[in-house]
C-alpha cells in the first residue's frame, strides 16, 4: 500500500495570505539585509549568553508580580512565597530601539531580560507606538 502525501490534495483555492512577516513601512528592518548584517551574528549571540547569565529572569514578568530584581536567591524565594514559577528570560531585548544605531546596539545599560512572550507582546507594541 502506497501512502499519499497531504501536499497534492491541499489547494490555496483564492488564498491572498501572505507568509511574509508584517513589519512596519518605516522601520529599520525593510532593507533587504539579513540578521547578521543588522548586529544579530556570532558577537551578539556571545554577548545574548552572557547578559541572560547575569540576568536569568524576565524583568516584566518580575515586576507584574510586584518583585524587584535583586539577587537570585532573593527572586527565587520571593516566587516561591507567591507561588508563581521562575520567570526564565530567554530574549534579550533593546529596552530603546536601536534602529540600526550600532552605538545604541551595543549599550548593554539599555538592554533587559524579558520571557519571549512578554518581548513579543509588550515590547513589540512599545516600539510600534514609536515609529
Amino acid at each position: 500500500m502506497k501512502l499519499q502525501t497531504l501536499k497534492s490534495r491541499v489547494r490555496m483555492a483564492g488564498s491572498t495570505a501572505s507568509t511574509a512577516p508584517v513589519v512596519n513601512a518605516g522601520s529599520w528592518r525593510t532593507t533587504k539585509q539579513t540578521s547578521t548584517q543588522r548586529g544579530y551574528g556570532y558577537k551578539w549571540q556571545q554577548a545574548r549568553i552572557g547578559y541572560l547569565a547575569k540576568h536569568p529572569y524576565c524583568v516584566m514578568c518580575l515586576a507584574a508580580a510586584g518583585v524587584s530584581e535583586q539577587g537570585i536567591e532573593e527572586i527565587t524565594l520571593a516566587c516561591l512565597t507567591k507561588g508563581m514559577a521562575l520567570p526564565r528570560a530567554t530574549v534579550v531585548d533593546h529596552k530603546v530601539p536601536h534602529r540600526g544605531d550600532m552605538t545604541l546596539f551595543w549599550d548593554s545599560t539599555k538592554w533587559q531580560a524579558l520571557c519571549k512572550p512578554c518581548h513579543d507582546s509588550h515590547a513589540q507594541r512599545r516600539d510600534k507606538a514609536i515609529t
